[in-house]
């Protein structure tokens, strides 16, 4: 059986057929008023206008409380239910204390389709209505009081209902904004990643490419190695591609700091970078034979993965723009423990004396990267020196108490 969701209109037939079961049962109350025209002895013209009379109601109530918006008191739903009241008046007036269940209906559909501001105002005032005529009608003081506590209890129990689809419609579409946003930030994850990976990558292949190139056909052997090279980079550069696509890719710095001096001697770019020596210091770390820095270096003491992983991805793109843009002869690369006044940070520094520059403003690298940095508590900032371009990204570090600005080190 298809279900229907609370604040949803029907979608199909089905759909519509249980929503009018559901709001039928509740016409079962209508059984004195077809009584009453049944064996009530009226005329013949009196009971017809009395079927046109009760048709015309149960149609109007139905389509009140058949809408499914959020309440709003649109001048139509309130000429609506003041003609249900006033033909509930009417009827009773002239027909008997047995219409006087037309109130309930009325007091129910003002709870059903009037904010809450106006429905605690509509269902006292509809209950005060129906006291009125009881009062007026022959024997309607006897049914006051079997009608008077469903009328008022019945239309504040609507107003409930009302508020739950209100809300639950707010949470539908509460949800299916979160759905979206999460899915323009796996995009824009996305976009980052192979950004950065596919830009170092198809630099470092471009430049082995041109070497090849230069090397042929009078040094064969050479020529080859740069070939096999590009091979490798091109297979791990697929491989990076479906890491990132997958999520599961967290680039280390010293993983990063191999790459960066491999493409910057494949650019003839003199490197200054950080050993792993250097980085075994920070860590505090021995490898298997019990030499800091040996290849098992897990990361940086006291750095969030997430903040290396920030940091690594700075060092790619840095790294690549010096590569493709700069034209520079010479890169430095530090890595700076600082002790700051919001707490230590990690700062890693990449200045090349290239005449290249960045542009009019931030590419979309940087901009990726300043993102990658926020999320971690970082910041970023690059620009033109002197002599070249620097780039100067920072992330949270817990050092100890008193750490002074050195860098960590930095060698041929």
């Amino acid at each position: 059986m298809s279900s229907v969701g609370i604040g949803q209109p029907p979608r199909n037939h089905r759909q519509r057929l249980i929503k009018a079961v559901w709001t039928g049962i509740w016409l079962v109350y209508l059984s004195a008023p077809v009584s009453d025209l049944v064996h009530g002895g009226h005329s013949t013209g009196v009971v017809v206008l009395g079927w046109i009379g009760l048709v015309v109601f149960v149609a109007w109530y139905g389509v009140l409380v058949f809408r499914t918006g959020r309440g709003e008191a649109t001048p139509l739903v309130l000429g609506s239910l003041t003609v249900l009241a006033a033909q509930s008046g009417v009827l009773a007036l002239t027909l008997g204390r047995e219409w006087l269940v037309l109130f309930v209906y009325v007091s129910i559909a003002s709870g059903a389709v009037l904010p809450l501001r106006m429905s605690r105002w509509a269902i006292p005032a509809v209950s005060a209505l129906l006291t009125a005529i009881a009062l007026a009608v022959p024997g309607g003081k006897a049914y006051l009081a079997g009608l008077l506590i469903p009328a008022f209890l019945g239309g504040f129990a609507m107003t409930g209902v009302r508020e739950l689809i209100r809300t639950t419609i707010a949470l539908r579409e509460a949800r299916a904004t979160v759905a979206q946003l999460a899915a323009n930030e796996e995009r824009l994850r996305l976009a980052r990643d192979l950004h950065d990976l596919l830009g170092h990558s198809l630099s470092l292949i471009t430049l082995k490419s041109e070497l090849a190139g230069r090397m042929l056909p009078g040094q064969p052997e050479k020529a080859a190695q740069q070939v096999a090279d590009i091979e490798q980079v091109s297979r791990q550069a697929l491989i990076d591609v479906r890491e990132a696509v997958t999520g599961y890719r967290r680039p280390r710095l010293s993983g990063e700091l191999a790459g960066a001096q491999v493409a910057l001697t494949a650019a003839g770019v003199t490197a200054d970078l950080p050993t792993e020596q250097d980085l075994g210091l920070v860590v505090g770390a021995t490898g298997a034979a019990g030499v800091p820095g040996a290849a098992d270096v897990p990361g940086i003491a006291g750095v969030a993965e997430e903040s290396e992983s920030a940091l690594a991805w700075a060092l790619r793109e840095a790294i690549t723009n010096v590569v493709r843009h700069s034209g520079a002869r010479r890169c430095v690369v530090e890595l700076v423990r600082r002790q700051t006044l919001d707490g230590p940070v990690l700062e890693l520094v990449v200045e090349d004396d290239g005449s290249g520059g960045s542009g009019d403003g931030p590419g979309n690298g940087l901009t990726g990267l300043t993102e990658r940095l926020e999320k971690t508590g970082g910041t970023l900032e690059a620009g033109r020196v002197r002599r070249g371009f620097r780039l100067v990204a920072r992330v949270p570090a817990e050092g100890p108490p008193g750490t002074g600005g050195h860098p960590v080190g930095s060698g041929a």
